[in-house]
């Protein structure tokens, strides 16, 4: 088990979220309205091992995330999972890069200072000799459009969510 890094609590307003962890882990986090918009024709590319473990960060991803590459690998790739992103996408993420598909979908990542930023995501499986391997995810900018759209749905689906947990 890899202890998963601590965020300093931002200088910014913020509020401070208790999450869980697939492997039990638990840890307080911190988020601000700061959204970090994603640079025209940057890509961020990482790698992460069967768990999800990160093994490479391209620049663009260490930028972005705030983090240092440093930090980064050997950490979770959840560390960068805002607590706005309901269960359910992460859900369907794991489910069909297991089954050894590529994944598309929308995702609001948690920067290390509380604040945020929107990728349109794609998740390959890495298979060697018939067998997945690790995965690699690549990150591009994604429209203001889609983003609003994935904002409204997951809205919809953590209020249910939430609902469900009461």
């Amino acid at each position: 088990m890899h202890a998963i890094h601590t965020m300093e609590r931002p200088v910014a307003p913020h509020s401070e979220v208790q999450v869980a962890y697939f492997d039990g882990q638990k840890r307080t986090i911190y988020t601000t309205d700061e959204e970090t918009h994603f640079p025209d024709g940057c890509l961020i590319t990482s790698r992460t091992d069967l768990d999800g473990i990160i093994t490479h960060a391209n620049n663009a991803f260490v930028i972005l995330s705030g983090w240092e590459r440093e930090e980064l690998l050997g950490q979770p790739h959840s560390i960068l999972r805002h607590p706005d992103i309901p269960a359910a996408a992460f859900a369907d993420l794991w489910q069909t890069i297991k089954r050894g598909e590529k994944w598309r979908g929308y995702v609001k990542n948690l920067r290390k200072d509380g604040g945020f930023y929107w990728v349109y995501a794609t998740v390959i499986p890495n298979i060697r000799k018939g067998e997945i391997v690790g995965y690699t995810s690549v990150r591009r900018k994604p429209s203001r459009q889609k983003v609003e759209e994935a904002e409204k749905l997951y809205a919809t689906l953590r209020a249910a969510e939430l609902a469900n947990a009461q």
